[in-house]
C-alpha cells in the first residue's frame, strides 16, 4: 500500500482500525500514552448493545445493528489467531420497569428486532436471584457481551504478531503536524514521528489532541465507575437493567455491577460515593450480592460527544487527518462497523454503511 499511517490510541477503535489496514498490508505505528488496551475499552462493561438502543438516533442505530451481526465472527477469529478467547456470549438481556416501553416495542418493530415484552415471572424464573418488587420486563434474547479485557489482549496480540504494525506504548502524541493543507507525521514525547495519514482514535483525549491544531471537536471525558463480584459460575443467567444501571455476567462467574457519569475532567480515581452507590444498586438487583466480596472497583473516561454519534471520515482542509472519535457510552458496541467503515474510506471502498451521519467535516462546519 505505500502509505505509513500513524494511529493515535490503542483502544478498541485504534486496535481494531489497524488490524483492518494491516489485513491489507497498510505500514501501521500505533500509538498509545499508556498501555495499549487499559482506558475506557478495558474499563466498560462489555454490552454489546446500547443500554437503551430505542433513545438514539438512527446512525448510532445503524453501527450497532452491523457490530452486533459482526461480533461472533471477530470473537471466533481473534481466539484462532491468537488463543485468546473474547468471549462474546449471548446471554440476552432483560429491562426492568421501563417508564418508554411503548417505544421501545415500537423501536423493535420498526427494526426488526426480537425484543418483547414478557410476563414479569418469566424473568424471575430466568434470574432467581432477582429482586423483589419489580412489575415489568421487557426481553431481547439475542444480545451478546463481550469480556472486553480479554478482547483487548486479543486485538494487541493479533497486531504485535505483524511485521507491518509497530506498537509504541507509554508515548503521548503532543501534537499533529500539517504542512500546506495536509498531515506530515506527529510530535510525540519520543520526538517526530512522519507519516502520510494520521487516524486519531484517542478516546476522551481526541478533543485535546485536535485543539492543538486550532480544531474544536466536542469530545471530552466523562468518568464511569464499575464494580466486579465473584459468584458461583452460571449463578447469573442472564444481564439484567433496571433504572440505568445493569449486572453482567462472566463465564467464570464473576458479575460486573455499572456504572456511574460523572463530569470530572479527566480524574478517574474510584471514589467512595460511587462504590457505596453501585452496592446498593447490586444489593437491590441481586440481594444475594449483599454478602459478595466486591473483588475490584474502577474508573474509566468515556469519550463524551453531544448526541453520542461519532465522528467518523476525514477532516476537511487537513488532508490524511482522520477521526474515528466521540462514541461516548457505546464504543465497544459500535466499534466493529466504526473502524470497518472508517478503512472502507481511507480505502476508497464501498462503504458499509451510508457515512454521512458521522463525517466531521460538515458536523463540525455545522457548528461553527
Amino acid at each position: 500500500m505505500g502509505q505509513l499511517t500513524l494511529v493515535i490510541g490503542g483502544g478498541v477503535m485504534g486496535l481494531l482500525t489497524s488490524l483492518h489496514l494491516a489485513d491489507v498490508g497498510v505500514e501501521i505505528v500505533l500509538f498509545d500514552q499508556g498501555q495499549v488496551g487499559r482506558e475506557a475499552s478495558w474499563a466498560g462493561g462489555g454490552i454489546v448493545s446500547p443500554l437503551y438502543p430505542w433513545r438514539y438516533s438512527p446512525a448510532v442505530t445503524a453501527l450497532a445493528h452491523w457490530s452486533q451481526d459482526y461480533y461472533p465472527a471477530l470473537g471466533e477469529r481473534l481466539l484462532g489467531e491468537t488463543g485468546i478467547d473474547p468471549e462474546v456470549t449471548t446471554t440476552g438481556l432483560y429491562w426492568l420497569d421501563l417508564d418508554d416501553e411503548s417505544e421501545a416495542l415500537a423501536w423493535a418493530q420498526r427494526e426488526g428486532r426480537t425484543l418483547r415484552a414478557v410476563p414479569i415471572e418469566q424473568a424471575y424464573a430466568a434470574v432467581p436471584g432477582l429482586g423483589e418488587g419489580y412489575q415489568r420486563a421487557v426481553h431481547m434474547p439475542e444480545i451478546a457481551n463481550v469480556r472486553n479485557p480479554r478482547l483487548l489482549k486479543a486485538l494487541r496480540q493479533a497486531l504485535a504478531e505483524r511485521p507491518n504494525v509497530e506498537l509504541v506504548e507509554g508515548c503521548a502524541v503532543r501534537g499533529i503536524t500539517t504542512a500546506n493543507g495536509r498531515v506530515v507525521g506527529v510530535e510525540t514525547e519520543q520526538g517526530q514521528r512522519r507519516a502520510d495519514r494520521v487516524v486519531v482514535a484517542a478516546g476522551a483525549w481526541s478533543g485535546q489532541l485536535l485543539a492543538s491544531l486550532g480544531l474544536e471537536v466536542p469530545v471530552e471525558p466523562v468518568k464511569g465507575e464499575m464494580i466486579l463480584y465473584k459468584a458461583e459460575r452460571n449463578w447469573l443467567g442472564s444481564m439484567v437493567l433496571a433504572k440505568g444501571r445493569y449486572a453482567i455476567p462472566r463465564r467464570d462467574g464473576h458479575i460486573l455491577v455499572g456504572s456511574t457519569l460523572a463530569r470530572t475532567g479527566f480524574d478517574k480515581q474510584p471514589t467512595q460515593t460511587a462504590l457505596e452507590s453501585l452496592k446498593a444498586t447490586a444489593q437491590t438487583l441481586l440481594p444475594a450480592l449483599a454478602g459478595a466480596e466486591v473483588a475490584q472497583h474502577w474508573a474509566g473516561l468515556r469519550p463524551g460527544s453531544p448526541d453520542g454519534v461519532p465522528y467518523i471520515g476525514e477532516l476537511s482542509g487537513v488532508e490524511g487527518l482522520w477521526l474515528n472519535c466521540g462514541h461516548y457510552r457505546n464504543g465497544l458496541v459500535l466499534a466493529p462497523a466504526s473502524c470497518r467503515l472508517l478503512v472502507d474510506l481511507m480505502l476508497g471502498e464501498s462503504p458499509i454503511i451510508d457515512p454521512t451521519p458521522y463525517a466531521p467535516a460538515d458536523r463540525l462546519a455545522a457548528r461553527a
